[in-house]
């Protein structure tokens, strides 16, 4: 049986959740704010698997010392975005003058461009992938050390910290454009492609031997005469379900479809995390 904490569950949220923060802010099309929102949120939570992992639970070096070294990062890549703000975000920037010079040539009223300060270096993306990079290596070491067979340890807990972080980065990216109306879907999309990707392998990874067929067919007992094994199942279809119906709501034109999409990804990141969180337990025990 594979082992399950509290600190190596953060870690492996706070990790996801920052890769997929990447995924996004790699593109250069969406604001400041929700780096800077996403660099808090997941620096706060590794803070919180070293607290648990160094007070609450036995510790594991390697897994809470790269709790701290990603909480670090993530403050270091908020400072320096926050200490760069002016330059702005070259994607967004670009498109705000686009539509400008598109107004101006319809009505021939002029708008001032977007503000910058050439001056100052934009934020350099490829600094939000080393929190990310340190906290993996913490997920490795967390999974290495649950018990069971190692290689299977791993995979569900990497592919099981990059789907909760897809997961939760593409919900919150869609309460975003309530911020920031204009911006294209293509952030978005691709944050659900990826949760769809990764909705695979997470399953099936849960399935290998120990996995839940065991629990379903009650060689494991769930303690409640196997409706939390079903739940688990329920919790696993309806999430690929809400997945394909989110793909399909941001394929209408209006911009309240996006709304949608956001609304579809509330209820699949309950299920996502039933999915991992259920079987995860019933795992361990």
């Amino acid at each position: 049986m594979i082992g399950f904490d509290g600190a190596s569950f953060l870690l492996q949220w706070a990790a996801g959740g920052l890769l997929f923060l990447w995924v996004t802010t790699r593109r250069r099309e969406v604001g400041l704010g929700y780096g800077w929102l996403m660099r808090g949120v997941f620096g706060l939570m590794a803070l919180g698997a070293a607290y648990v992992g160094f007070v609450v639970i036995d510790t594991e070096p390697v897994r809470d010392l790269a709790s701290v070294g990603t909480a670090i990062a993530a403050g270091v890549a908020l400072a320096v975005s926050i200490a760069r703000r002016k330059a702005g975000v070259s994607g967004q920037l670009a498109l705000a003058d686009q539509r400008s010079a598109r107004v101006a040539a319809m009505t021939g009223i002029d708008r001032a461009l977007a503000a910058r300060d050439r001056s100052i270096p934009e934020f350099p993306p490829w600094l939000d992938l080393v929190a990310p990079c340190i906290g993996f290596a913490g997920v490795v070491a967390a999974a290495l050390g649950a018990g069971g067979p190692h290689w299977l340890a791993v995979a569900r807990f990497v592919v099981g910290a990059a789907f909760l972080g897809a997961v939760t980065d593409a919900m919150l990216l869609g309460h975003w454009y309530l911020v920031q109306p204009g911006l294209a879907r293509a952030p978005l999309l691709e944050l659900v492609r990826w949760v769809g990707w990764l909705w695979v392998p997470e399953v099936l990874l849960l399935l290998v031997p120990t996995g839940m067929l065991s629990a379903v067919d009650g060689t494991i007992d769930d303690g409640y005469n196997g409706l939390l094994s079903w739940f688990w199942v329920a919790c696993a279809l309806t999430t690929g379900a809400l997945i394909v119906v989110t793909r399909l709501a941001l394929k209408e034109r209006y911009y309240s479809a996006v709304m949608a999409a956001t609304g579809l990804l509330y209820l699949a990141i309950l299920t996502a995390f039933g999915t991992d969180l259920v079987a995860r337990a019933l795992l361990s025990s």
